[in-house]
């Protein structure tokens, strides 16, 4: 009798192996599908078949499938986007085309250019910032005279920050322009930029799965130009007004993009005028988040979309409420990472349920400001938020590392 297997199409540094974990409980056999299997460690260490391919060719990756199916009955397909959201639109393509539960890929297209989900939601009337879409460096400049600085300058497709900057002035503004066209920033497509207004105010974020809300979040960052991520937190301190309008406007996101299938990740900012989105990734959210929804709700998202993937009933209902938190570790210079200290130490700390580090000592850090720039984290939990907070600053006490500055090219140490 053939085996039951999940695809999953390449991997992911924080979620891969979660995803592996909950098809081995499911009874399931887990394939990979990456142009690099080498690149996941996990798959390694836990033995997962791994199938080099181009995950950029879908008729490579119908034809592996294909092949797959001669021995092994293929329960369902999902995979990660990383930073090429595409790949999600052609995980919907697959299961489209094998008749296998799935995402709508006009959907998840729709969604994957940040300009077209913008209108979309601006048509549905859901609050977003004041935006324009610039393929130049004139038509920046002319959008950034429309909307006002400060403004946000960033790739219309991608993901995790890679390439989001806050310009402050003309100055600001030039420079990203230049990095975004000037050969620095990798396009994988022609080049189309989002001019948008900076809104400001507390950052909150929606996972939801189906027409589900499950959790809501708080996040903050380091100090601009760049949004990288420093702490989460589940769930968001708010009011059950402030709850209801968050969970209001989350639908609305859904069914303006046709989302009704699987997971989602709503990101927007409290302003002035109320919430307004920033983005709607119609994915599961990467890094902690998924760890910290279960800490917080006992709510397995993961398990649960693997669940909807091979069309079996999901469960989302919460077993508990507590507050589960990451603190993101973010080196603040260059250079190579020497020595990491206190790690045995901070995991001690009663309440603190991971202590991990993604470099070991001798790595070069090269920051890029974007997620990136995240070289570990600390994740508590506890039954309260000032509680939690207090974990989480009792094991970062614990922690250090020293890094060894590097010369600019062609300049000495000292000179």
């Amino acid at each position: 009798m053939p085996q039951r297997a999940l695809i999953l199409l390449e991997g992911h540094r924080s979620n891969g192996l979660l995803y592996v974990q909950a098809a081995k409980r499911l009874g399931l056999h887990p394939i990979t599908l990456a142009a690099n299997p080498a690149q996941y460690d996990y798959l390694a260490a836990e033995r997962i078949e791994a199938i080099p391919v181009d995950t950029d060719n879908f008729d490579a990756l119908a034809d592996v499938c294909s092949w797959l199916r001669a021995t092994n009955d293929i329960a369902g397909i999902t995979g990660f986007a990383g930073l090429d959201e595409s790949l999600y639109v052609t995980v919907a393509k697959l299961c489209r085309h094998f008749d296998l539960p799935g995402p709508n890929p006009a959907s998840i297209e729709r969604c994957s250019d940040k300009s077209t989900q913008r209108q979309f939601l601006t048509q549905a009337g859901v609050p977003v910032p004041a935006y324009r879409l610039a393929a130049n460096a004139m038509e920046v400049e002319s959008a950034a005279g429309e909307i006002g600085l400060p403004l946000i300058l960033k790739p219309a497709e991608g993901s995790g920050s890679s390439g989001v900057r806050l310009c402050r002035d003309t100055f600001e503004l030039a420079e990203h322009t230049n990095y975004l066209l000037g050969g620095a920033y990798k396009w994988r497509s022609s080049a189309k930029i989002l001019v948008e207004e900076f809104v400001q105010g507390p950052f909150y974020e929606v996972a939801t799965m189906g027409t589900t809300v499950v959790a809501v979040g708080s996040a903050d960052f380091d100090p601009p130009p760049h949004f990288v991520p420093c702490e989460s937190m589940f769930p968001a301190l708010l009011t059950d007004e402030e709850n209801e309008r968050i969970s209001d406007v989350s639908l609305s996101c859904l069914r303006a993009l046709g989302l009704g299938w699987g997971p989602a990740n709503i990101e927007f900012r409290w302003t002035k005028r109320g919430p307004v989105i920033i983005e709607v990734n119609p994915r599961l959210p990467g890094w902690t988040t998924p760890r910290l929804v279960q800490l917080a709700y006992g709510v397995d998202i993961i398990n649960e979309h693997v669940k909807l993937v091979i069309g079996d009933q999901w469960d989302l209902r919460a077993s508990h409420s507590h507050t589960a938190a990451a603190r993101f570790l973010v080196p603040d210079r260059d250079g190579i990472l020497d020595r990491i200290k206190g790690t045995s130490q901070a995991a001690a700390v009663p309440g603190v349920v991971e202590v991990r580090f993604y470099v070991g000592p001798e790595t070069s850090i090269v920051r890029k400001g974007d997620y990136r720039d995240m070289i570990g984290h600390i994740i508590a939990t506890s039954p309260d938020r000032p509680q939690t907070e207090a974990i989480l600053q009792r094991a970062i006490d614990q922690i250090g590392w020293s890094m060894i500055p590097v010369s600019p090219p062609g300049k000495q140490e000292g000179s």
